[in-house]
């Protein structure tokens, strides 16, 4: 083969190489917007129950466990 031969074969391998990280980047960015649709669904269906797991509690729950309102017991 001659010496241009190879510069076309290697220019060709190279963007069929670049052609490859660029689909599998375009998947991987889709992928990774589905993932954070799925995490706000996930975070707004957990928004109304937030205040039960945030250790904020009313005065009667503080008298039903026995602590004072500083929340030391």
């Amino acid at each position: 083969m001659s010496g241009m031969t190879w510069i076309f074969v290697a220019v060709g391998l190279a963007m069929a190489g670049l052609s490859v990280l660029g689909f599998l980047s375009a998947r991987v960015f889709v992928a990774a917007r589905g993932l954070g649709l799925e995490i706000d669904r996930a975070r707004q269906r957990l928004a109304p129950f937030s205040g039960e797991f945030s250790g904020e509690r009313s005065d009667e729950q503080r008298v039903a466990i026995g602590a004072n309102r500083e929340g030391r017991g």
